[in-house]
């Protein structure tokens, strides 16, 4: 190693050459490969060896899990739709083989496209290289359906990237996430690719009818629900019995159902989530409480009318759909997200409590964790102005004298 680091500073460009201009593409691999030379010796209150481009890792390994897990489910459905998948676990090599050609190509990419436009940035403005789409890299892929065109995501990836973050200055100034601006992107701009029966089984637009298994249904659970409004002849139980019989918890905790790359595992999200969480770069603040504003949400819904979206445990509203996701690595976004301690637990509580709302109140779109997000990230700023606010006028009323 010390020979590479030796043979990447001799290819360092000088400030005086020809080549002074790609200096930030140079160091954003250097600082990629190796630590950087220049520490704080004095003045200063935290010394630590992380910073933003090996949080940014550490964000990306917390995401490992879902992506592995969500390269073998693609191709566990690949052949649901033909009977040919058998039980979860039966053609593991084949399943797993078919997930990785699946979903690699859209992870390489969104990260070709994005750290491309980033560099062009770098070079136009003269600045070094920045980490934040590290992160937004491997979050797109795993927000979105694995049948999505390449040239969508690339759209996508250029439209988040350059209007989502580089007007507003960069890594740290954006007011929206990432990932999420590119799937609205998506979603509003091709929307028969985002939603719909087709696209949550990869391949199964092009797969004939007549090859189809009896009874089949393309759709995920929340776009299932909708088919569960009212009473039906062919189920003996109440509709929102007959949607949990047919759709068991457990199976939405491990991830066992049709939908997003790297959303429909609970379980694998959760060992993101503790590593997140141990390493003190997510906010437990924020998690928990918008964990709890869906909870609430959901058991006042249950007060509703008798259908399905009223009548839903409150708890499976946690382990379907993005909720789960949106709960660990959409939400805690510290840049997007609020700063004071106090306005995290409002920020949290009320974007779960929206994405459950909106879920239960809409029929038209039952996933309503994308739109709640992205509507908390535009009013974090003002949660925190209260906040403090607030705290300016205890203490003030603290301070002020006792009458005699």
């Amino acid at each position: 190693m010390k020979s590479i680091e030796k043979l990447m500073r001799k290819m360092e460009p000088q400030h005086d050459s020809k080549w002074a201009k790609f200096h930030p593409v140079w160091d954003g691999f250097y600082t990629f490969l190796f630590t950087p030379g220049e520490t704080t010796k004095r003045g200063s209150h935290i010394r630590d060896g992380i910073d933003l481009k090996r949080t940014m890792f550490m964000v990306v390994t917390a995401l490992i899990p879902c992506l592995l897990f969500g390269m073998y489910n693609t191709g566990h459905w690949h052949m649901v739709p033909t009977g040919e998948a058998g039980a979860y676990m039966d053609h593991f090599g084949d399943k797993l083989i078919y997930g990785i050609i699946q979903v690699m190509p859209i992870v390489i990419v969104s990260y070709a496209v994005g750290l491309g436009v980033e560099f062009i940035f770098c070079i136009k403005n003269k600045h070094a290289i920045q980490e934040g789409f590290l992160v937004s890299g491997m979050l797109i892929p795993l927000i979105i359906p694995a049948d999505t065109p390449l040239w969508m995501v690339a759209f996508a990836t250029v439209f988040a990237v350059v209007l989502g973050k580089e007007v507003f200055g960069g890594t740290g100034m954006n007011i929206v996430n990432i990932a999420l601006t590119a799937r609205a992107f998506l979603f509003f701009g091709y929307p028969t690719m985002m939603s719909g029966d087709k696209v949550w089984m990869s391949g199964l637009s092009e797969t004939p009818k007549d090859q189809l298994a009896d009874g089949f249904s393309g759709a995920t659970q929340l776009g299932e629900l909708a088919s569960f409004v009212g009473p039906k002849a062919d189920w003996a139980l109440p509709s929102a019995e007959a949607f949990a019989a047919k759709w068991p918890i457990m199976d939405s905790f491990w991830g066992f159902i049709p939908g997003s790359v790297g959303e429909t595992s609970v379980a694998a999200i959760l060992i993101g989530a503790a590593l997140l969480l141990y390493t003190g770069i997510a906010s437990w603040r924020i998690m928990l409480s918008f964990v709890a504003g869906g909870f609430v949400v959901g058991l006042l819904a249950n007060l509703g009318f008798d259908n399905p979206y009223y009548q839903m445990e409150a708890v499976n509203h946690l382990v379907i759909g993005g909720f789960a996701f949106g709960a660990v690595f959409m939400i805690t976004d510290p840049v997007t997200a609020a700063q004071t301690n106090t306005g995290k637990i409002i920020y949290g509580f009320l974007g779960g409590g929206l994405s459950i709302c909106v879920r239960v109140y809409n029929g038209a779109y039952p996933e309503g964790v994308m739109m709640a997000i992205l509507f908390m990230n535009v009013m974090a700023p003002m949660i925190d102005h209260y906040v403090v606010g607030a705290n300016i006028k205890r203490r003030n009323k603290r301070l002020k004298p006792k009458a005699a």
